[in-house]
């Protein structure tokens, strides 16, 4: 039997010691030879586009090389019209992601109704309270634009909207106006709206959201419009009329970041508060107005999404002087070192508070890394996902054994792959930038990994190819992944998914006869 004796290290390039034997991670190819197949592999699938777009696309595709401070890829460029992209706009990332999961708050869709049909419901953003009462997440509202509010403007239309919400949703505590393209286009005056119908209804928060989707490359520049209106529309605000009310202590923090997937705000919570700190506020996930309020009082700014988060926590540090971490929880290894590194914000009760909280739990990580180990031991895995995900939870695949040869993100700037270069993924793996569908099914075709962690719109392509998926954006409506008991669930998914017999039925394409011959008539 084995058993898990030294579990937490501060890289994941580290080994795992276990009773016995070392279990190392490296593959049985040399690191020279993977980076040769890689970058040989990039330029085989860069043949298929004319020169020019090859030129570009070459530049979001690389291998890693050890030592180098960055993945050596572009990133936050526009996406190339004509190929296919797998990234949203920039009402996508306000709505859908900052603004969408503060529960009560209305959040009106303002356009026509696709956009807010889309973005309605789509992701998994858990909260507490009643729906249609004092808590409005899974809701649409929408000004549901036709073509005579393009012809005329749409501003009288938002009037009597704001005016129906406060009728019949009297509980809400504030409204959004998230713009959709035609907002932007015809030049409606959203702010002059917004003040208007605030000072009518005696100071409530009316917020306008200047994020149609044209804006930008991708749904990150939604992210920091939503983030730049949270500072002039939230905290300006709070400034003005002394909220908020409450008695602070040494011990505040605030989550940042974490969108409740599955409900993984509430793991995270559980672990900072068992080493004894007190979070005075949660957002966007399962997060409400009053700690949007309360959020400039924090002693601490916890940021688990960096790339839609770091805006606001930049400017609480110049404005208000709170530092900010990253902090990661996914997989026993990060969520010891990030437990220390809060801790490291705070005085020896907290620190011993976080050693406290990871003795506690290492009897479940002992019990899930012996049971689902061996069962995933020398697994691969090939990322593509949004915000952290691609090096978030690469940590935790290596916790199991597994071993990611591929990563990368939708909408990643530059800090992010530079972050992914530093602290995650090992020399040699297979990095790309705003990968589309034929890349990205080459390249899997190509390394035959045991597992794609990725999205909804890529999850049945590579099911139906014979290859183990699971959907990374919501957790394939499992979940949570955060925190230790978030871990044994995690494992169990990944199990699930790449040792279910489903898959001794199938054969992927590049192991049938049939396809070599179709290939050889070519």
């Amino acid at each position: 039997m084995l058993v898990a004796k030294v579990l937490v290290k501060n890289s994941p390039s580290q080994q795992l010691t276990f009773e016995g034997h070392q279990m190392s991670l490296a593959s049985t190819q040399s690191i020279a030879e993977i980076r040769a197949r890689n970058k040989e592999l990039i330029q085989e699938v860069l043949k298929v586009y004319p020169e020019k777009t090859a030129k570009r696309r070459a530049k979001h595709l690389n291998v890693h090389q050890a030592g180098k401070s960055d993945c050596g890829v572009k990133s936050n460029i526009k996406s190339i019209p004509g190929v296919m992209t797998i990234r949203g706009c920039a009402y996508a990332g306000s709505k859908g992601v900052v603004w969408g999961p503060i529960k009560d708050m209305v959040h009106i869709s303002h356009g026509p109704v696709g956009c807010g049909q889309y973005s309605w419901g789509s992701r998994r953003n858990y909260y507490v309270g009643t729906t249609g009462i004092d808590s409005f997440v899974t809701l649409q509202f929408t000004s549901d634009f036709q073509e005579k509010d393009i012809v005329f403007g749409g501003d009288k239309k938002l009037v009597k909207i704001l005016d129906e919400i406060q009728e019949l949703f009297p509980l809400n505590n504030g409204i959004t106006i998230q713009s959709e393209c035609p907002i932007g286009l015809i030049g409606d005056d959203i702010e002059a709206v917004s003040r208007a119908k605030s000072k009518e209804y005696g100071g409530k928060t009316i917020v306008p959201v200047r994020c149609e989707g044209f804006r930008g490359v991708s749904q990150s520049l939604g992210h920091h419009i939503a983030n730049d209106a949270v500072r002039d529309w939230i905290f300006d605000q709070v400034e003005s009329d002394g909220k908020p009310k409450f008695e602070p202590t040494p011990y505040d923090v605030a989550i940042i970041g974490d969108y409740n997937i599955g409900g993984d705000a509430w793991s995270s919570r559980i672990l900072l508060e068992e080493m004894g700190l007190r979070v005075i506020a949660q957002w966007s996930g399962d997060g409400s107005l009053a700690e949007l309020e309360a959020t400039p009082k924090a002693k601490l700014n916890i940021l688990h999404c960096y790339r839609s988060m770091n805006y606001i926590s930049r400017h609480m540090e110049e404005k208000f002087g709170i530092p900010w971490c990253e902090y990661n929880f996914f997989g026993p290894s990060k969520i010891a070192e990030s437990l220390r590194r809060i801790a490291g914000y705070f005085d020896d009760k907290i620190k011993e508070g976080a050693e406290r909280v990871i003795e506690k739990y290492q009897p479940l990580v002992n019990a899930v890394i012996e049971k689902y180990r061996p069962r995933l031991e020398g697994k691969t895995v090939m990322l593509y996902v949004g915000g952290l995900r691609p090096r978030h939870v690469i940590g935790a695949y290596e916790d199991l054994g597994m071993e990611v040869i591929g990563t990368g993100y939708e909408f990643g700037h530059n800090d992010d792959y530079q972050r992914t270069a530093q602290h995650y993924v090992k020399d040699g793996t297979l990095i790309y930038d705003d990968v589309n569908g034929y890349e990205f099914e080459r390249f899997v075709e190509k390394l035959q990994p045991d597992l794609v962690g990725s999205g909804i719109k890529e999850k049945y392509v590579f099911q139906k190819m014979g290859v183990p998926f699971r959907q990374m954006h919501s957790w394939d409506y499992s979940g949570p992944y955060h925190g230790y008991d978030g871990f044994a669930i995690f494992a169990r998914d990944m199990d699930m998914a790449i040792n279910s017999p489903v898959w001794k039925k199938t054969k992927a394409p590049w192991k049938e006869d049939s396809r070599a011959k179709l290939l050889a008539a070519e």
